[in-house]
């Protein structure tokens, strides 16, 4: 069936009446789920709600010209879009609302999200792509504002990469670079530097791009004065305009009542970016928020009388239907037979979903109810028992929490008795918990075979006589062999193209495989970590390189609210396998030698983070990674590029394994457990303790997202019966992170005689130069006596005590 519009020049009246009677459709089902999901929110059915109430008409013209193999990263108002592309309804969006836990009924997140929030599904239930050209894409919106704007740069930037590079096998996800990458954002976002960073890099890197901006001239209760210079941004993005003499973008700007202009415009747009690889800015003015910002508040508050009567007089579903009116195309009473089957059909999807949601939930509730008069009978407790069953069936839409809350509660009541009524209602909140804990916990990473915790770990081989070399040339080279055999992978990031990278662990490789998989970019974090994303999520494999791991920061939105959520927030069903490589540790100065694990850790649940203590390891961790489809960071030791390492004979081929330990020296006296660079200080401070009598264990961590996944640290301490951890984040951070695993999910507890110890940084950054760092981290000095004095304590016969 071919879907694509026609213009009116091409159809008959007919088939033009009927194009635009069904565009009305949408837009007045649009506004009716709007309206009446406002009444679910302020009833108390769902939680909250923000809506596109106000926006229909640009989106039925954006529909229009988006095309099968195009992506969307757009904001939480994209409801009628969705809508006219068919990738939503009504009784989907109301699923949404209420947080419906079923991938089936909510395809937008499985209730993960709340309701504006939208994507399609890009993977197969295993895990496999499916194919990208035939299928309209969305990328997996977040609310954070403008944090969808990195992401379409990558999007958009994958087409080039397609159209330019043609060895890449692109069936899935792409038909010569065609297509466009459609980007939404309201007036008020775009203030945020996230904004102005993509546009930028946009219109450096000229790449298939449409970004339209919803204008309503407030942004929440703050009107435009408040938000941009001249209260007008496309005045304020005029100099991106492109000419005869400057690569920019074409901007345009057009009414967001005017149906035929907007088809025009959108139309115009879409030529533009998918032909000729230039990217589009569309500034849509005078639209109208008819019930203010979200269910939070009434723009009553804020909007005087003038402006809320403006907006009713210029509602763009309002003009619409007075077009349509005035242009011969319907009737008044057409229209309004049309307005009242929309209004049944939008209120049954409603109630639908909401017995959808209930169903399963009544029918748990119904069999809880059974269990807790059996065991009521049976149990000296019964009265208790029996006000928690009266609680339960006062509830009349019962939610799994209810369930969760009373049944628990009830076993309380029967400590210390045995029956089988009780083994009953045991079993029964045990298979809930089972049942219900995935639904929203499970997809935090990848739950198939090839993910990156199962690829084998391949050793290095060596040859007999072994070339020592510069840590770097064994990075390069490994970067040379995965460029070689992997056509879809690609780097870029500062100073990464030309020169190699700042310390050359890519030198030389721009010449060999091009500007375009060896790129510079500039200085601007976040969105290369948002080309990232966005190249990822079209079937690449990109690595993004930022400089130095104190920079990570600038970008540490795009990592914490996108990528690592991407997985689970989509239930699974979109994947972006971006590495990011950076590096850090041990140098000399505030900015260039943190050491912000913790944060880090606690951040980017949903990627792995991997510290290699040398470039070998850290080749077979880029290795292992792009054997598997999952995100990662990989930080290499920034003192480590110049120290000799043995080299590899199968570089690209040996593979790190990830949430594994490596024990790089055996003792029977304290296991010393770090990562990255320090573990070298930790090892020389080994051979010291042993001229002392301590034998110590070294443990290299290596990868600090997941940790230890056999529990290899555990069973040295089953030999030692100490521990100590030595890591350069601040106190509190990482090392508390890693005590908590050992300790307390490993076990560990049970074989310490010892109390267990940490050795970090002080609380501030580290110090430049040589004495800064000495007396800002951790040396071997104080290595060796924080080992003695846990030995002195224990024993201090044998251990004098030292100072």
């Amino acid at each position: 069936m071919d879907t694509s519009p026609k213009l009116s020049s091409d159809i008959s009246f007919d088939d033009f009446r009927t194009q635009i009677l069904q565009d009305y459709k949408i837009a007045f089902t649009s506004r009716i789920c709007s309206l009446l999901g406002r009444k679910e929110v302020l009833t108390g059915k769902a939680k909250f709600g923000i809506f596109g109430d106000g926006k229909e008409l640009p989106q039925l013209a954006m529909a229009k010209s988006f095309r099968n193999g195009d992506f969307r990263s757009g904001y939480y108002r994209d409801q009628t879009f969705m809508m006219a592309l068919g990738l939503l309804n009504a009784k989907e969006f109301f699923h949404g609302l209420y947080a419906t836990a079923d991938i089936d009924k909510d395809p937008m997140s499985g209730g993960r999200q709340m309701g504006g929030h939208f994507l399609t599904h890009s993977l197969n239930d295993d895990g496999s792509w499916k194919n990208l050209t035939e299928q309209k894409n969305s990328s997996p919106d977040i609310s954070c504002t403008a944090g969808q704007m990195p992401r379409l740069l990558g999007l958009a930037q994958a087409s080039k990469v397609y159209r330019n590079l043609p060895n890449i096998d692109a069936t899935k996800f792409s038909n010569n670079g065609n297509e466009v990458a459609w980007g939404t954002i309201g007036n008020a976002s775009t203030s945020e530097g996230l904004f102005f960073e993509t546009i930028n890099a946009g219109g450096v890197l000229q790449v298939p791009m449409v970004v339209s901006i919803w204008d309503d001239e407030y942004g929440i209760s703050v009107p435009a004065k408040y938000h941009t210079t001249k209260e007008n941004i496309s005045k304020i993005l005029s100099g991106f305009q492109r000419d005869e003499n400057d690569n920019g973008y074409e901007l345009l700007k057009v009414k967001g009542w005017d149906y035929t202009a907007l088809m025009h415009v959108y139309e115009n747009a879409s030529d533009i970016a998918r032909e000729q690889h230039v990217p589009v800015i569309i500034h849509v003015t005078e639209l109208t928020q008819p019930q203010g910002h979200s269910t939070s508040g009434s723009h009553e508050r804020y909007k005087n009388a003038e402006r809320l009567q403006w907006e009713k007089d210029n509602d763009c579903n309002k003009r619409f239907k007075e077009w349509i009116l005035e242009s011969g195309i319907s009737t008044e009473d057409e229209l309004a037979k049309i307005e009242k089957e929309i209004r049944q059909k939008v209120r049954a999807a409603k109630n639908e979903a909401w017995a959808e949601f209930l169903s399963e939930h009544k029918q748990m509730k119904t069999v809880l109810l059974g269990l807790l008069n059996n065991v009521a009978n049976k149990s000296a407790n019964r009265n208790f028992i029996a006000k928690l069953r009266n609680d339960l069936i006062a509830v009349e839409e019962p939610l799994k929490k209810d369930l969760g809350i009373i049944s628990r509660k009830a076993l309380r009541y029967l400590i210390g008795e045995e029956s089988q009524e009780k083994d009953a209602l045991i079993k029964w909140v045990n298979d809930f918990l089972d049942k219900m804990q995935p639904k929203f916990s499970k997809h935090l990473y990848s739950e198939h075979p090839n993910k990156a915790t199962n690829i084998p770990m391949i050793e290095p081989i060596y040859d007999t006589n072994v070339e020592e070399v510069d840590g770097r040339i064994i990075l390069r080279d490994n970067f040379d062999k995965l460029f070689e055999k992997y056509p879809e992978v690609l780097i870029f990031g500062e100073d990464s193209g030309k020169i190699g990278d700042v310390n050359q662990g890519l030198e030389g490789l721009q010449n060999k495989y091009g500007k375009i998989r060896v790129a510079d970019t500039g200085i601007r974090e976040a969105t290369i970590i948002g080309q990232g994303i966005g190249l990822a999520l079209r079937g690449l494999r990109p690595i993004a390189e930022i400089q130095y791991l104190d920079y990570i920061f600038y970008a540490t939105s795009q990592l914490t609210d996108d990528l690592a959520t991407m997985l689970y927030r989509s239930f699974g069903k979109q994947k972006a396998p971006l590495i990011v490589r950076t590096r850090g540790h041990r140098l000399e100065g505030i900015w260039h030698s943190g050491s912000p694990m913790g944060g880090l850790i606690n951040l980017l649940r949903g990627m792995y983070i991997l510290a290699p203590r040398n470039m070998t390891q850290a080749a077979g961790f880029y290795n292992t990674l792009i054997k598997s489809d999952e995100p990662a960071l990989i930080i290499e030791s920034l003192n480590g590029y110049r120290l000799k390492e043995r080299k590899p004979k199968n570089l690209g081929e040996f593979c790190t394994p990830i949430g594994m330990v490596e024990t790089l020296k055996t003792g029977n006296d304290i296991t010393l457990v770090s990562y990255g660079s320090t573990v070298r200080i930790v090892l020389r401070v080994a051979k010291e303790l042993a001229v002392v009598g301590i034998d110590a264990e070294v443990i290299d961590a290596q990868t600090l997202l997941p940790f230890d996944i056999n529990h290899d640290t555990v069973k040295s301490l089953q030999k030692t019966n100490r521990l100590l951890i030595i890591d350069e984040d601040v106190p509190g951070g990482c090392s508390s992170y890693l005590l908590n695993e050992i300790i307390e999910k490993q076990g560990g507890y049970n074989y310490l005689d010892s109390k267990p110890h940490t050795l970090t940084s002080k609380d501030h950054r580290p110090a430049y130069g040589t004495d800064g760092d000495y007396f800002s981290k951790p040396s071997a000095e104080d290595i060796f006596e924080k080992v003695y004095d846990i030995m002195h304590e224990a024993n201090p016969s044998d251990y004098p005590k030292l100072r």
